[in-house]
This record gives structure tokens, sequence and C-alpha cells, in this order.
């Protein structure tokens, strides 16, 4: 199931996105010779305009945004001070070091996202609300659903922020409390879930269904007693289940095979945003993560950025504790890069390590390595290859170049442009299976949540089932399986590990607790822009 449909639907969408801000103004009845009473008449046409909400999807896959902060601010992911590159003002550092500032640049992008996201769709929805069309209600209840989406991310990373449905408002919104957005949020699925599509289809592909909203609705459930104050255990359990039971997805017997570049066959994938190097551009994870050489390694057009690693602590938690107590890591062992006898989990497929080669096979050569790099052959910069350690050395000034495993998790096409054509997996089948999992064991279910946990690791590949289920390999299953899907600072916060002192705090002295469970620091600040341009918002305690 290629995504032929999702392409052309985004395409015309962007296409009609001055006629739909047009709509607004009722005295004006033409635009290019297209008018509300001759346009919006089949499904087709209402497809076409829906593509302008969707299309804002496509910031997920870029740097500096809505991803970045959740991840750099997780113990997955890392962006090392690497001498003259990657400093960028000190905002990465912050991010990861918990020291968020309200005029980092990361968060107004993040925020820009998202209610540009929801004013899309809030005028989309005003736009059809003002037609006399049996198809209207069908579209609007998806394009509430797709604002329940964005209010979701909203709420989970800056809290307490405006809610805002009528586009025709003119005033400035205030600040809502957050546990008001988690009750608006959970009152818009209520309502709309039984009006969505359930067909799992080359129509329905990329767009929201029943299961996608279930999937919200259960991840507000999921994290209730963060959000609120009281824990839903239940009725995140019934909606994972409903989801699991439904039979629509299974598991892909290839755990990597999610994230190729032609993923859309996966029937794993609950709800995706279609990218596409030439239609759809924006997924830029190639240019983030590789090193600037590694543009021999895929033919790459472009020359990669060198930035995003992983922390070495979660790379190393890929050893299968069953089979290996004690083992450091799964391929690498601290500095020397000695081959691991461990189990190897089937998800290492997550991370590019080791030797670099071009792409004819010869050696990877970094003319500026640094003399300390552990892998070079007594400091000499130009005589060994490339290679992608886990060992990450400082978080700054003087990250190594090579240092930290790269993501891999989603397939790279050899010949590939800055823009990559996988389609960016929001919601999986296997969160679901976790998800259910966790809630079962929180209610004391225990034996059938370690069922579905051991599922989740049977597909992964030669790895022992746990015998037992305990919150440590809970979390840290959810990490292995879950990783830079953007749920594991949520994760965190949730399992009471937020404020852990990974790397870089571990090992140096520092208390076991950078911050306590339920900090301020668990919100990011509400960016100082929108707070200048818009004084009836309230900063985030903890940040004034």
């Amino acid at each position: 199931m290629k995504k032929l449909i999702n392409i052309r639907y985004f395409l015309i969408g962007l296409g009609m996105s001055y006629f739909a801000s047009s709509c607004v103004n009722l005295e004006e009845e033409l635009f290019s010779e297209v008018s509300a009473d001759n346009f919006f008449q089949t499904e087709e046409e209402f497809v076409s305009a829906l593509g302008q909400a969707y299309s804002s999807l496509g910031g997920l896959g870029n740097h500096s945004g809505l991803w970045s902060i959740n991840e750099i601010a997780s113990d997955e992911i890392v962006v090392s001070h690497k001498g003259g590159d990657w400093f960028d003002g000190g905002v990465l550092l912050q991010l990861h070091q918990h020291e968020f500032q309200p005029d980092n640049p990361f968060l107004q992008n993040s925020w820009t996202f998202l209610f540009s996201g929801i004013n899309t769709c809030n005028r989309l929805i005003y736009s059809f609300e003002i037609l006399d069309n049996p198809n209207s209600p069908a579209f609007i209840a998806e394009l509430r659903a797709l604002r329940a989406l964005y209010y979701y991310w909203a709420m989970d990373a800056f809290g307490n922020v405006p809610i805002v449905t009528d586009f025709l408002d003119e005033e400035a919104p205030d600040t809502k409390p957050r546990s008001e957005v988690y009750a608006f949020i959970l009152a818009e699925l209520n309502e709309i879930i039984p009006l969505l599509p359930t067909a799992k289809s080359e129509e329905t592909y990329g767009r929201m269904t029943k299961w996608a909203a279930l999937m919200i609705r259960m991840k507000l459930y999921l994290n209730a007693e963060v959000y609120t104050g009281t824990a839903q255990w239940a009725l995140a359990a019934a909606d994972a289940a409903e989801i699991v039971d439904s039979g629509t997805f299974s598991l892909n017997p290839s755990y990597k095979e999610n994230f190729a570049v032609s993923n859309g066959g996966s029937n794993e994938n609950i709800f995706v945003y279609p990218y596409d190097k030439v239609f759809a551009r924006g997924f830029n994870w190639v240019m983030m993560t590789l090193h600037i050489a590694s543009n021999s390694t895929f033919n790459l057009t472009q020359q990669p950025w060198n930035g995003y690693q992983t922390v070495e602590e979660f790379y190393n938690s890929y050893v299968d504790p069953v089979k290996n107590p004690g083992v450091q890591g799964p391929v690498w062992k601290g500095l020397a890069l000695t081959q691991s006898t461990g189990t190897i989990d089937g998800r290492l497929s997550n991370f590019l390590v080791g030797p670099q080669t071009r792409s004819d096979g010869s050696p990877l050569l970094d003319p500026g390595v640094e003399a300390t790099d552990p892998t070079g052959k007594n400091g000499d910069p130009n005589g060994q290859p490339i290679t992608f350690m886990p060992f990450l050395n400082e978080i700054s000034p003087g990250g190594l170049r090579q240092a930290g495993a790269r993501i891999g998790k989603y397939e790279f096409e050899k010949g590939g442009t800055e823009n990559m054509s996988n389609d960016f997996v929001i919601f999986r089948l296997s969160d679901a299976i976790l998800s259910l999992a966790e809630a079962k064991f929180r209610l004391g279910q225990s034996a059938e949540a370690l069922a579905l946990v051991n599922q989740v690791r049977e597909r992964a590949g030669n790895l022992s089932p746990f015998t037992t289920l305990t919150d440590e390999n809970l979390l840290a299953e959810r990490g292995r399986e879950m990783y830079v899907e953007m749920t594991r600072r949520q994760d965190l916060i949730r399992f009471k590990k937020y404020g852990s002192a990974w790397w870089p705090y571990a090992g140096m002295n520092r208390p076991k607790k950078v911050h306590s469970p339920g900090s301020f620091l668990e919100l990011f600040p509400i960016p100082a822009p929108q707070l200048l341009a818009n004084p009836k918002l309230v900063q985030n305690p903890g940040y004034n």
C-alpha cells in the first residue's frame, strides 16, 4: 500500500490554501473561479482541502521542533558540542541538561508548529460548517480528531495552554490549566470517535481513523495521573484492548520493516505522516545524525550535519538482561570497542555503530578526527576509518566527532537527498500492546501484562522472555521498542525517572536525582515570544 492517494490530497490541499483562507470572508464569492457553491461538492474535493491540516504534520521530522525537544530532553538523544559545531548558543545543552529557558528557539518552533496546526484545523472546520453539505459532518469529525492530536502534544509539552476553537474569534486567548485542556481533549474524542472510519485502506492511510483517535485517548488515560492527579488505568486498558483486539493491525515479523524507505505496507503502523523526498519534504534525520562524510556511504546528494547521537547508557540497554547479566553493552564495551558475546536485541537496527565505509566498501576516513579519539590508531587522524562508537566523552565543548551511536531507525535511502521518503510513524500497534501491558500491570493483572510484554520481546528476536515484570524492566522495554518515537520523555515522567542523573550527569559526583518527580521541569516553559505577543498568557510555574 503506497501513499499515492495521500500525496495527491496533500498537494491538492496545499494548492487550495488560498481558497480556504478566503472562505472566512463571507462577502467574497469567487477566487480563481472557484466558490463555496461549486467546490466542496464531492468527497475528493473535501479530501483535497483536508491536506492543508495534515501537511502541518510535516514539521515532525525536522531539526529544532517538537520531536527535538522531546527527544533531547530525554535519556535517549543528545547533541554534543563538537568544537566549533553544534553549540548554537547553548540551546541544545539546555534541553538535555534540563536547564530550559523561555527564549529557547526550539520551544518557540514547537509552539508555532502546534498552534499553526490547530489554527488550520479551526479554519477548515469553519469552512465546512458553513456549507449545507451531507459530507461535512464526517470531515469535521476528522479535523477535530487531528486538532485533538495537536492539543494532546501541546498539553503534554507545555501543560497550561490556551484553548481556541473559534476561527473567527479575534480576542487573544488566555491560558487554561492543564486539567481543563485534558478535559477538553477528552470531550472532543468521546464525541467524534464513533463518527470516524474504522477501515484500514488506501483511502484512510495517513488520515485520522477511529484507531488513531483511540490511541490519543489511550495516551490521555495512560498519563492521566500526571495530567490531572487521578489515575485512569482501567480506561487506558479498555482503549488499548479495543485497538489490539480489533484485528485491524498486527505486529510486523520484521521490526525494522516498519521504518523502511517503502514502509507504506506495514500492517503495524496505525497512523503515519507520509513523507516524500519530492512531494512532501522535511524528514531530515539523515542530515541530522550522520557524519559529514557519510554522504559517501549512502551516495547522498548533500553532506550531513554530524549532530544527533544516542546516549551511551540507553544504547547499552539493548543487551538481553536475562541471558547476559552484567554485560555492559550489546556490541561495544567502553573505549576498547571489543565485540560483546552477549545476546543481541534485533532492535539494534535502531542504531548505526562501528566502522563506516564508502558505498564501494572501501574505508571512509575522517581527516578531522581528534587525536584524543580512542578509535584512532596512535592518534593518527588520517589512517583510521570513521567509527561510530557508543562512547560519549563529554557534552561540551570537546565532544568527539565520531562519538555516539547514530540514529538508524529509519532506513537511509542509497542515493537519497536531504529529504527522506519513509513514512513517519506517529502511532504503532506495539505501543498499544505495551500500554495495555502497563495498564494491566498497574491494575494488578501481572500475568496478563507479562504475556503482552513478552509478545513484543519475542518479535524483537533471540531474546529471553521476562519471568517477572517490574517498573524497571517495563520502562526499559518501552525504551528499546519505542526509541525516538517521541514517547520517551513522557514515559520517564510517568515512571518518575525524568529527573534521574543520566549522562552527562551520571558519574560526575552529581546527586542521584537531578530533580525530583513532579518538578516544574516536567513542563517546558511557554516561549517568551508568545508571552510578549499575548499578555493574557501566564508562564508555567518555576520559570518566572
